[in-house]
């Protein structure tokens, strides 16, 4: 059988775990990185050493192609991995407008919320005429860190990930196509579910305004989740989480809870939200931000708590409490990200009432 050949976008974190994890499973790979500099090591290894927990993937992951230039990875792959900043999606839509051909299947991992539907719009307003399909993942399936210039480390590989096609009727072409390789992926209802069902959202932009004052003050030297998530940091997060499983319900969707979600993640339970995250084994090691300037606020605040409380007000669902943390990370970063954010109308879904926006997704027919 003729193996698929996968590009990589991104050589972050999970951009530089996935690359060498594909690699060490016999998949030909590229990965592509806008930044010369940030692949240099990489690219004179010619692949990436990957270590992992005890029953993990361990060894080099040798590359197909490491390159800086974007349609030299297009047309290397069948099946694009976009794995940056979700605040790039549409940058890197109208980047491969222009090179991407027919049958190519492009996943947003994850796509935070509202990824898909974006990266669509901007394919079409950049006028992209190939027939491709972009479906989005729930979340990122690896816990990670890069460890070197040409290193990765995986904490753990989340046992079930949702994804989602836009539209929906294509979900199962996309999971057949990569179930050789992420035999985890699972069919979620369609991009509404994976785009509410972040638990990014519930969980970076919220602990690490909470632990502002011992991320500043401790420059990351306690564990993000073991440590900072104690009994009152868990219950706010549970006031969001409750939020945002709300506004799925007002849009006809089921979104799993915090807690349903590390159980089905992590294999891991807890009578509460507390006790769920201090039995989970694959949060061990893994370090608060550094500093406040990072992407726990600076992209999961615009592009997911920003669509998220959007669909609220849309639909009616009060959102206190995600309002909240999104006006204090506009005072800690000294920024309108109501402005910046993933409005619905960027996302070319306003006014749509929530039938108009279930038969987008699920059919790709928009009625206006």
């Amino acid at each position: 059988m003729i193996k698929k050949r996968y590009a990589v976008f991104g050589a972050g974190h999970g951009g530089k775990s996935m690359a060498a994890h594909l690699a060490l499973m016999g998949f030909p790979v590229a990965l592509y990185n806008r930044t010369p500099a940030n692949i240099e090591a990489i690219k004179a290894r010619q692949g990436i050493m990957l270590d992992s927990f005890p029953e993990g993937p361990h060894g080099f992951g040798r590359l197909d192609l490491v390159t800086s230039d974007l349609e030299q990875a297009v047309q290397f792959a069948d099946i694009l991995m976009v794995v940056v900043p979700s605040s790039a999606h549409g940058e890197i839509a109208r980047l491969c407008a222009r090179c991407l051909r027919a049958g190519q299947t492009i996943i947003l991992h994850p796509g935070r919320t509202g990824g898909a539907v974006e990266f669509v719009k901007v394919l079409a307003d950049s006028g992209c005429q190939a027939e491709v399909t972009v479906a989005e993942a729930g979340t990122l399936i690896y816990a990670c860190r890069s460890t070197g210039p040409a290193q990765a480390h995986l904490f753990s590989i989340k046992a079930a990930v949702p994804l989602a096609a836009l539209p929906a009727t294509r979900t199962a072409q996309v999971l057949e196509a990569v179930n050789a390789a992420f035999p985890q992926y699972i069919a979620a209802a369609n991009v509404l579910q994976t785009g509410l069902d972040n638990m990014g959202a519930v969980f970076h932009p919220a602990l690490t305004i909470l632990n502002a004052g011992w991320i500043e003050c401790a420059h990351a030297e306690f564990e993000f989740y073991l440590d900072g998530v104690s009994p009152s940091t868990a219950r706010v997060l549970e006031v969001l989480d409750r939020e945002r499983v709300t506004i799925a319900a007002a849009l006809g969707v089921r979104s799993h809870t915090a807690i349903e979600w590390l159980e089905q993640a992590y294999n891991v339970e807890g009578s509460n939200l507390y006790e769920a995250v201090q039995n989970n084994t694959g949060y061990e090691g893994i370090k608060a931000p550094p500093t406040l300037e990072h992407r726990y606020i600076s992209e999961d605040v615009p592009m997911s708590l920003v669509p998220i409380a959007a669909l609220g007000r849309r639909y009616g669902v009060s959102t206190r409490a995600i309002d909240a943390i999104i006006n204090l990370a506009s005072m800690i970063h000294s920024t309108d990200y109501w402005r910046r954010g993933r409005t619905l109308e960027k996302l070319g879904i306003d006014g749509m009432s929530v039938s108009e926006l279930r038969r987008y997704v699920e059919e790709g027919v928009r009625d206006k």
